[in-house]
């Protein structure tokens, strides 16, 4: 089969397309004829070294598709079903070995790019505004890189909860969607300093919650945008890891809570990775939540995907196909 391998940390340059073999699942292990594989910018910090993994290795953390083949001890699914999953290495591919406990069906109201575009960035929105920091009717929120594929869910479910969103995002065209998607004010970071602008917005009171996946380059101005007893909620580094703070800054600041959540630590159950999975399926269904999948490349390809994606070209999901 055709897998999409990284043999030594780097640019999007060492991504390889090569011929490898068939995986055989396990006895608890799942065969999964991958349909669609989602791209996400945790594998651009595995490719490039920022997240030590052992190589060689076949990115992607998330697909959907139909499982081919069941391991002796599966009995929740049959060969046939449709079904999705994340936080397993290896969705860059053809097929994948997936443990049953890491799988969820797919209703037959939600597409494979559905799916794949929903597992990972669906349960992280899910997770940060339903439990990292519980958004309730009034919460005001500062959302960054608000039109990513975490920052247009986030925005919906903020404001399905109640939530008043602040987002900020890079573009006029970017600036549209995140309108689109319900944010009451949107902040270009490019013209405007977005510090003075939520002080002005919320007329210096801050905002409860800061949801943060830039890292680096907003941090500091972030923790400054929070309310007394606030949430800095940091999920992501794409302008780099935050590698020096003081947090007895803390205190004189307002009592700021300060958390650099996971994924997998809040989908570790299955109670957990089912609820938010169905939630998130349940809402898309329903056409409650709204995808933004406009970005489509084949395994081939997958360079141009992830080179496309740190260049801040894309918006919303990018999904990866077999060829």
């Amino acid at each position: 089969m055709k897998a999409v391998r990284v043999n030594e940390y780097g640019g999007p340059e060492v991504l390889s397309y090569e011929e490898v073999e068939k995986p055989t699942p396990g006895s608890n292990e799942v065969l999964v004829k991958v349909a669609a594989a989602g791209v996400n910018y945790i594998d651009t910090y595995q490719r490039s070294g920022l997240y030590q993994i052992p190589l060689p290795t076949t990115l992607g953390l998330e697909a959907a598709g139909t499982v081919e083949e069941v391991g002796d001890s599966v009995s929740n699914y049959q060969i046939g079903d449709r079904v999705a999953y994340t936080s397993v290495a290896g969705a860059y591919a053809e097929y994948a070995s997936v443990p049953e406990e890491k799988l969820v069906s797919l209703s037959d109201g939600v597409s494979f790019n559905e799916g794949a575009a929903a597992m990972l960035q669906g349960c992280t929105a899910h997770y940060l505004c339903k439990s990292t920091y519980h958004v309730k009717q009034g919460d005001s929120c500062l959302i960054h890189a608000a039109a990513g594929g975490v920052g247009l869910l986030l925005i919906q479910m903020v404001k399905n909860a109640g939530g008043y969103v602040i987002g900020t995002v890079s573009t006029e065209e970017k600036a549209e969607l995140a309108k689109e998607a319900g944010a009451d004010e949107v902040i270009l970071y490019s013209k405007d300093d977005f510090e003075a602008e939520v002080s002005r917005i919320t007329a210096g009171d801050g905002v409860n919650v800061v949801y943060d996946s830039v890292g680096k380059s907003t941090f500091e101005k972030s923790i400054n945008c929070l309310s007394r007893l606030g949430y800095m909620v940091l999920y992501g580094n794409a302008s780099g890891p935050v590698t020096e703070f003081n947090p007895a800054t803390l205190g004189p600041k307002g009592s700021l809570f300060l958390t650099r959540p996971t994924l997998f630590d809040y989908t570790a159950d299955r109670a957990s990775l089912e609820w938010r999975s169905g939630d998130v399926f349940d809402w898309i269904a329903k056409d409650e939540l709204k995808l933004r999948i406009e970005h489509f490349y084949s395994l081939s390809d997958a360079q141009e995907a992830h080179q496309d994606l740190e260049a801040r070209k894309t918006t919303g999901k990018i999904i990866l196909t077999p060829n």
